[in-house]
């Protein structure tokens, strides 16, 4: 952030007292028509007034900015939740993201993620683990590749991996790739695997893919997740690489909601 600028926050509250001020003025202005002789003595008293009050309790400004960001945060996690319930159907059922885990679950973990994105790597472990060991969990995989053309390389040669059947190996393949995404690492995953490579090489290119990935940018802006590893887990979003333990708790906090919800 520049240094030289101020937090919205602060910028907002600042604002609205300097937007007071000049409200007032204006009033003040247009009521009396006229800005000379008492009614300027009155806003000038009215100005120093308000400036003594502010060097004198400056506590008032922070008391603002907190009220100020109390309420953003609210707004904000309003919008997550109106956003969350007004494309569940997208998030857990797309019709195109892979599903792994058990197909069903009880509960859906969706992930979006890049496979260039080191803190993705970082959590892939975890996260296999927790879906693993509970054995009730849908997994639904969002490719979202925003960190350059590798990240979209990647997530086209998985995508088109699925047409083979190989979509967890080439997912589990790039999570666990050290380095950047390249075509010779890809038809060498390919060789691997025993795969058709032209066929994952001339599958790559389709459209379809194309249209998927978009998809998905349209839902991660609607939702607005910006960066990689983000999860949606009931009617949570949680963004950031979640270590295990809070995994589990978001997952049975998904379970317990959906139980309350089952008896109302």
């Amino acid at each position: 952030m520049d240094k030289n600028r101020f937090p919205p926050t602060v910028t907002a509250a600042l604002f609205l007292l300097i937007f007071g001020a000049l409200g007032y003025l204006f009033y003040r202005g247009i009521g009396a028509n006229d800005l000379s002789g008492q009614a300027a003595a009155q806003d000038q008293q009215f100005g120093q007034q308000v400036r003594a009050y502010l060097l004198e309790n400056p506590t008032v400004l922070r008391e603002v900015i907190t009220k100020l960001q109390v309420t953003e945060a609210q707004e904000t996690q309003n919008r997550q939740q109106q956003m969350l319930s007004q494309f569940k159907g997208e998030i857990e059922n797309d019709g195109y993201s892979y599903v792994a885990g058990n197909p069903d679950g009880d509960v859906t973990i969706v992930e979006f993620f890049d496979y260039r994105c080191g803190y993705c790597k970082k959590v892939y472990a975890d996260l296999m683990n927790v879906v693993k060991e509970d054995g009730n969990i849908r997994l639904v995989l969002k490719e979202f590749p925003i960190l350059g053309d590798a990240s979209v390389l990647g997530a086209r040669a998985v995508m088109a991996a699925e047409n083979q059947g190989k979509y967890m190996e080439f997912h589990s393949a790039l999570m666990e790739l050290r380095g950047n995404i390249t075509e010779t690492r890809i038809m060498a995953m390919a060789a691997q695997f025993d795969m058709d490579a032209e066929k994952l090489a001339a599958d790559m290119k389709s459209e379809d893919i194309t249209t998927k990935i978009r998809r998905t940018y349209d839902l991660a802006q609607a939702l607005s997740i910006t960066g990689t590893p983000a999860f949606v887990i009931g009617d949570q979003l949680a963004p950031g690489a979640i270590p295990a333990g809070r995994l589990k708790q978001l997952v049975a906090e998904a379970r317990e909601n959906a139980a309350k919800s089952a008896t109302n």
